[in-house]
């Protein structure tokens, strides 16, 4: 099985070699990713599986056993940002395959449905927006307001979607009602070190930390450094330069009280006019604050706003702060996680529960299904990088849950009616 891995893992990439210096750069709807995309349909069709694009650019990897069958979906997706690593994402198509390569070789009858989903356009690298494919399927793609979103070239979303052989009048019918399926799997390298750190197999994830991002300008004004006495300025980065401090100050205070970890940064930041010889006149802040506990972060959120509001008295500047991103969290299915957990008992694999600070296209998929997501180490937490890692032998673990998963939940009713995960509501 490491030697199929191995070998499909460099075809999903479009690669003879994963030693890559400067990286993958698949963008989103990218002819790079067209590339991938197209080495997927050829390992699901060699696999035996019926393929199909949808019309978000979504492959769709099936092996039918009956038309009105319920389908088990697993998948991830294959585009990267830019110079980043051959396993984000890559990792939990390939393992999909995998799972459903083993329980043929097995002789194994399932009796619903099995689908492999390929997401388009996870990464947010190209647009700033991500989760496009799995919002399509989930049903939360704003359409009118993503048409016309720019990369930095200038093309838009709607442009590159029909360049990418789309119809961009009907992206949103990619979306499948709640009937379409039954539960959904995903796998991800974990990108970060917890489950490394604790010498586990797996991770089995119970939320995901979707953003609070607040965008805050501080507005002074611009003027000469050398002629400007130092009490008459109104330098909008010096009144900014706290802000930075207490933002993880903050962060790192809380956790000492809070049960779910809280983290946020202060990630952009742009002066303008950014001259040496002139004082900043206006300051563009971007924090990102990410927690499971959403009281949490929005509790964080305002005391950001009270603390520049307290700045602004000190000082000559005003600040203005826009939320540019509220979500709440998701919470994943705890059935699943129970069943996952069981699967990984009987492989004596050890188990870490977590959370994810990242997100994945699980997060919108878990709105309408039943969903869950497993981490396998990505070494050294290293990750949107061309250094990025996982090794055969935790693909091949990630592959065995995904097959067991998927033989329990497809495989004859009357040998597992002591199955705990149900999709409640769906048929």
């Amino acid at each position: 099985m490491q030697d199929w891995l191995s070998d499909t893992l460099k075809k999903l990439n479009t690669t003879s070699d994963m030693n890559q210096p400067n990286g993958f750069s698949r963008l989103s709807y990218s002819p790079e990713e067209a590339k991938a995309h197209e080495a997927f349909r050829s390992v699901a069709t060699e696999l035996g599986l019926t393929v199909e694009q949808d019309e978000a650019g979504n492959q769709w990897a099936t092996w039918v056993v009956g038309k009105d069958a319920p389908t088990i979906a697993v998948g991830s997706h294959l585009d990267t940002v830019h110079g980043g690593g051959g396993y984000d994402g890559v990792a939990g198509v390939l393992t999909g395959l995998a799972a459903v390569k083993q329980l043929k070789d097995q002789g194994v009858a399932p009796n619903k449905n099995i689908a492999v989903i390929c997401f388009a356009s996870e990464e947010s690298a190209r647009f700033g927006v991500s989760t496009i494919g799995s919002k399509a399927v989930s049903g939360l793609l704003d359409k009118a307001d993503l048409a016309a979103v720019p990369d930095q070239d200038g093309h838009t979303v709607k442009e590159v979607c029909e360049s990418f052989g789309l119809n961009w009048e009907t992206i949103d019918q990619a979306e499948k009602p709640a009937s379409f399926l039954e539960s959904f799997l995903e796998l991800h390298i974990e990108q970060g070190t917890q489950v490394e750190d604790h010498n586990a197999d797996i991770g089995i994830v119970e939320g995901v930390a979707c953003p609070i991002r607040l965008k805050i300008t501080a507005q002074g004004m611009a003027n000469h450094t050398g002629t400007t006495p130092m009490h008459k300025r109104q330098d909008a980065l010096a009144a900014v330069a706290p802000l930075i401090t207490f933002v993880e100050e903050e962060a790192l205070k809380r956790n000492d009280t809070l049960e779910k970890q809280l983290v946020a940064t202060v990630s952009t930041l742009h002066v303008q006019p950014n001259a040496m010889n002139v004082i900043p006149g206006e300051v563009q802040v971007g924090i990102d604050i990410r927690s499971v506990d959403d009281t949490a972060k929005r509790t964080l959120a305002e005391d950001i706003r009270e603390y520049c509001k307290q700045i602004e008295a000190k000082r000559k500047v005003n600040f203005h702060i826009e939320v540019a991103v509220d979500n709440d969290s998701v919470t994943l299915d705890g059935s699943m996680q129970h069943q996952l957990h069981s699967i990984c008992q009987s492989l004596d694999y050890k188990v870490l529960s977590m959370d994810s600070g990242a997100g994945h296209d699980v997060m919108n998929m878990a709105l309408r299904w039943p969903s869950a997501l497993l981490f396998i180490p990505c070494k050294e937490g290293i990750s949107h990088h061309p250094a990025e890692y996982a090794t055969m032998a935790d693909l091949e673990k990630g592959s065995h849950i995904i097959a067991e998963y998927l033989k329990v939940e497809t495989g004859d009713e009357c040998e597992n009616q002591d199955r705990s995960h149900r999709a409640i509501g769906l048929s």
